[in-house]
């Protein structure tokens, strides 16, 4: 009970004493005070005395599927801080290899009493997951919103790009710059956000048979890449910035250059996709606007104001770099 009080106290940055009473339920403690108290309890693992456990801490949830795509942390450091600035704490969960699921952390987060979760790139895009915890989730009324498309019968808000418009602007670009045999990597088959860029994509194309799909990696961009290379593709849309830098591994490897024999387009825009050789071109995610949409929308849920339970499109940008060029002469 000591270290207790005194690692709490240490964190809030108040006495022992102070925390003493709010963990008794004495008087004269300001709100803020309580509430911070509370908070330190559950970010550093301590269980709340049993009359305060009824109570949702100032804390959200942040899932995410991982930290090695750069476009992930930047999404978190926009929602970190607007949760910040409405006096709420993220909790950062990133799915392991080994074996730490989206399912335990949201376990681990129903425990905490958290007063919401958001979720970014889950199990809730891909049609053969798991996805029971999102009902557990529905079931407790914990506010949740999802992040870009989830598969149908998932009653959450959720705040997305517009993937078939993506995809246009980045087709639009390769046809204008002369190219014919366009080709499209993107994610598993039962993923929705790359169900969505291909619908799009074979609404346009030429040759709408001209795709693969991979996993999100290097190496999964590499061996798409190098199939439809191997199939005739001058230019290559990739569903993520790491399959395009794969894609363009997969172009060297072949002994051949970008752009001077097979463009690339990337989406993301994460960060450092300006200092690769050459800088790639790419469809930026408004991450800024779309970060703080979620966060509206999960406080005022919080909030039980009703939120509108249609998904929130925001529109991509094409971004023009250095992956893109004139189709290569017959």
């Amino acid at each position: 009970m000591t270290r207790r009080l005194a690692e709490v106290a240490k964190y809030v940055g108040v006495s022992e004493a102070t925390v003493s009473r709010v963990l008794n339920g004495k008087p004269g403690i300001s709100e803020a005070t309580r509430t911070a108290v509370l908070t330190a309890l559950d970010v550093l693992g301590y269980e709340r005395p049993t009359k305060l456990r009824g109570e949702r801490a100032r804390l959200v949830g942040l899932v995410l599927p991982e930290l090695g795509n750069p476009i992930f942390p930047a999404f978190a450091e926009v929602v970190a801080d607007a949760l910040a600035r409405r006096s709420f704490t993220p909790v950062l969960c990133t799915r392991t290899q080994h074996g730490v699921s989206e399912g335990d952390y949201v376990d681990m987060l129903l425990d905490q009493h958290v007063s919401g979760v958001i979720f970014a790139g889950g199990n809730y895009a891909q049609g053969a997951a798991d996805h029971e915890h999102y009902h557990r989730i529905a079931d407790r009324g914990l506010p949740a919103v999802l992040v870009n498309a989830a598969i149908d019968g998932l009653k959450f808000p959720r705040v997305s790009t517009d993937d078939s418009h993506a995809v246009e602007q980045a087709y639009q670009h390769l046809v204008a710059l002369g190219h014919e045999r366009i080709g499209l990597i993107i994610g598993p088959e039962d993923h929705m956000p790359s169900l969505r860029k291909l619908t799009a994509y074979q609404g346009k194309a030429a040759e709408p048979a001209l795709f693969e799909h991979t996993m999100f990696s290097l190496e999964g961009g590499h061996a798409a890449g190098t199939r439809l290379m191997n199939r005739g593709a001058t230019a290559l849309i990739c569903a993520s910035d790491v399959l395009a830098l794969g894609a363009i591994r997969a172009v060297r490897r072949l002994g051949r250059s970008v752009p001077g024999d097979v463009s690339v387009v990337g989406y993301d825009d994460s960060s450092f996709m300006t200092c690769t050789e050459p800088p790639l071109t790419t469809v930026r995610q408004p991450i800024e606007a779309m970060g703080q949409a979620v966060v509206a929308l999960l406080i005022n849920a919080i909030a039980g104001n009703p939120i509108p339970t249609d998904e929130l499109l925001f529109e991509p940008e094409l971004v023009v770099r250095g992956s893109t060029g004139p189709a290569p002469a017959a």
